[in-house]
């Protein structure tokens, strides 16, 4: 792996994306406005927004960075762009960590944002640290990057990548404990969600809504949900191969 065309893979990634409006309002805007929505809806329910919000205000940018990473690396394969630089000096490790650079990055402004909204002009209050929500959101918007990448692969046009949202994430939704608690769940579907990445995002974001210090099953949680998207990148690097031969 080259360093150099790693970095000139994410900036090409990043100018992309910086001259693309509606990925831009796709990324900052309608996750901001699902949380000025909602908290819209308990201005009347004192503490029903607090209780609510914070796990949704990790779920949002989850489902807006796997939306935008789906279709725009979806987009590379089915140009050609793809296999015109795999036939190049450039491995795929290179183009695989360049997307995740820049995806990443746009994750972090996307998390930071949205979470700065809602904790200052929404009034979101939680128990934990602000630097742990911050933190969470974007480990949790990290995920929908690598779950992204990973199911660009598997869809031939864009509409496909997009009916991946449902097949893959909107399970992950029912099973993370915001509807039901998860220990109140059928014990077969209490054994589905151990599994699912989500889970373990919401159990972090709870966690911090109740308690004021940063404890050891925070880290666990984050730890659970980075491992996840590292093994979600890993298996995306498997699918990338060039047409040709």
């Amino acid at each position: 792996m080259t360093w150099r065309v790693t970095w000139a893979t994410a900036r090409r990634v990043l100018a992309q994306l910086r001259h693309d409006p509606r990925t831009i309002a796709l990324l900052l805007v309608v996750p901001s406005v699902l949380m000025a929505l909602l908290a819209w809806m308990y201005v009347d329910q004192p503490g029903v927004f607090d209780s609510v919000g914070a796990p949704l205000l990790g779920l949002f940018p989850c489902l807006a960075m796997f939306l935008v990473t789906a279709v725009t690396t979806l987009r590379e394969r089915r140009s050609g762009t793809l296999e015109r630089l795999l036939s190049m000096p450039m491995r795929k490790g290179d183009f695989l960590l360049g997307y995740a650079i820049a995806f990443g990055f746009a994750a972090v402004v996307q998390a930071g944002v949205v979470a700065g909204l809602s904790l200052t002009v929404l009034g979101l209050d939680v128990a934990g640290p602000a630097w742990a929500v911050v933190l969470v959101a974007v480990a949790d918007a990290l995920l929908g990057m690598a779950l992204g990448l990973f199911v660009s692969a598997f869809a031939r046009n864009e509409f496909q990548a997009v009916q991946f949202m449902p097949a893959l994430l909107l399970p992950q939704f029912l099973l993370s404990g915001l509807l039901v608690p998860r220990d109140e769940l059928p014990t077969l579907l209490s054994w589905i969600s151990n599994l699912l990445p989500l889970s373990y995002a919401v159990d972090a974001m709870q966690t911090l809504t109740t308690s004021p210090t940063v404890d050891a099953s925070l880290w666990v949680n984050l730890g659970v949900v980075m491992a996840f998207s590292v093994a979600a990148l890993a298996l995306g690097a498997a699918t990338l191969r060039r047409r040709t031969p």
